[in-house]
């Protein structure tokens, strides 16, 4: 075996998990707990809790799946179950990928390449090109490729934010590269300091560590936070000036909450409008179909853009590509219609307008319900989420905690987790699984639970953690 697999950590899916799922088993086997379901905040997997899905995306996406039913002879039926432009877009899809069941393009489908290019010129009001573009399975793969690109041999440093999402960690872990921790400050809202980036890089260097990217990650996962412009300037100029790529994680992009205060610009437009970095700053940025009012965790689509990279290195990065042969084909066809989703004046754009608005403003409702939950006990306090889908509170254990977590050889955030694990059902990853600093504790959980049992879910919390500072005081 791979001796560096050992090494890789991903406590998103890590002991908890696997206990909720045991707990989910004895649950339906008619084993008593005091809890009646496992809620899996642990993972952004909304339609896991019950999301409902974009109606129109479904409708396109099946009749792709069965194209017999846009044959001619069956339109009079069709068209009374489907919109017209839902049969369209089908129809060109089909056009232009022949088969669901084919392989495409290594780099994905052309035509949707460019609906993406089209997409990212819309939203930055920059141009894109389509050849730039390479279609993933989620966002996740696409990282994966780009840190195995990066990974020169264990002196190859990526400058990672702490805390982070756990892809990055276990990826370095994988390859054998070195990560170079920067913290977030939480105390000002998780915001990030080039000072501080300036700090860590000249330490790293200083021990023979080459560093070679940044990792942002914008909107924060999983702390919410969402840059500013200036701040965003100040850390494409540091990259700039390090001669280092920046690798940026937009995933949550439409999850954005304060949309007046902390509005999502992406590192492209931020890069285009710095003068004297923008025709030189290697930049990669990702986006996914798993997150967003669409949800879309199981079909596996996503992409990233290159800015600034050699012909030579797309060559290669479209080498890595061919060798997976291509993304799956329904990611691809969800990603054509995130990007291009009903206009004003097409069948299906109301009620796309209606579900995506509700979606979005249930989340937003249940992110601020619990931040107010979370802030109301004791010896917890929770930053704001300006965007994605999760709160990290950060928790002040009682030393009998700490103590009997250290006699378990757990970290105590994990056993305080754990805990909650068996007393409620809501399974959440504790802050350990992201780093944090020393002596401090969080833990991660989503809002995603449905609205209707949200109340539910959070007075669940509450009594918990009553409880469980009870008995330890």
């Amino acid at each position: 075996m791979n001796p560096l697999i050992k090494n890789v950590e991903y406590a998103v899916r890590g002991q908890l998990a696997i206990r909720a799922e045991e707990l989910r088993q004895e649950l339906a086997e008619g084993k008593e707990y005091p809890f009646d379901r496992i809620v899996n905040c642990n993972i952004g997997n909304p339609q896991q809790l019950n999301q409902q899905p974009i109606t129109f995306f479904r409708q396109v996406s099946s009749l792709c799946d069965n194209p017999d039913l846009l044959k001619k002879e069956n339109f009079s039926i069709v068209s009374q179950l489907y919109p017209l432009d839902a049969i369209q877009r089908a129809r060109s899809l089909l056009a232009s990928i022949g088969s669901v069941g084919s392989y495409s393009h290594s780099q994905g489908v052309p035509a949707i390449r460019h609906t993406v290019a089209q997409f990212i010129k819309q939203r930055d009001g920059y141009g894109s090109d389509p050849n730039h573009i390479f279609l993933t399975q989620g966002a996740s793969s696409g990282v994966q490729t780009l840190l195995s690109m990066l990974t020169q041999d264990s002196n190859s440093g990526i400058m990672i934010p702490i805390p982070q999402y756990p892809l990055y960690s276990a990826s370095l872990a994988l390859y054998g590269a070195t990560p170079v921790p920067y913290y977030l400050d939480e105390e000002t809202g998780w915001s990030l300091s080039v000072d501080q980036l300036t700090e860590v890089i000249t330490t790293a260097r200083s021990q023979g560590t080459k560093v070679k990217a940044l990792v942002i990650i914008n909107p924060g996962n999983p702390t919410g936070q969402c840059l500013s412009a200036e701040n965003m300037q100040d850390i494409v100029d540091f990259c700039w000036k390090q001669r280092i790529v920046l690798l940026a994680d937009e995933v949550y992009q439409t999850n954005i909450y304060q949309p007046k205060e902390r509005p999502f610009i992406s590192f492209k437009k931020a890069l285009m409008e710095h003068s004297l970095a923008r025709d030189h700053l290697e930049l990669v940025s990702f986006h996914s179909i798993s997150k967003g009012m669409i949800g879309e965790c199981g079909r596996r689509g996503g992409y990233f853009e290159c800015v600034n990279l050699d012909k030579q290195v797309l060559e290669q990065i479209y080498k890595m590509a061919s060798v997976s042969l291509c993304p799956n084909l329904h990611g691809q066809i969800l990603v054509d219609l995130m990007c291009n989703p009903p206009r004003l004046g097409d069948p299906s754009y109301e009620s796309y307008k209606e579900e995506i608005e509700r979606i979005y403003e249930s989340l937003r409702r249940r992110s601020k319900k619990l931040e107010k939950v979370f802030n109301q006990m004791e010896g917890v306090s929770c930053q704001p989420a300006h965007g994605s889908m999760y709160l990290f509170p950060q928790v002040t254990l009682p030393p009998k905690a700490i103590k009997k977590a250290n006699e378990l050889n757990m970290a105590p955030d994990a056993y305080y987790a754990m805990a909650m694990l068996e007393a409620t059902g809501v399974c959440v990853v504790p802050g350990s699984g992201f780093g944090q600093k020393d002596h401090s504790w969080h833990f991660r959980s989503t809002f995603l639970p449905e609205e209707h049992l949200f109340d539910e879910f959070c007075n669940a919390l509450l009594r918990f953690h009553q409880d469980f500072i009870e008995k330890y005081s």
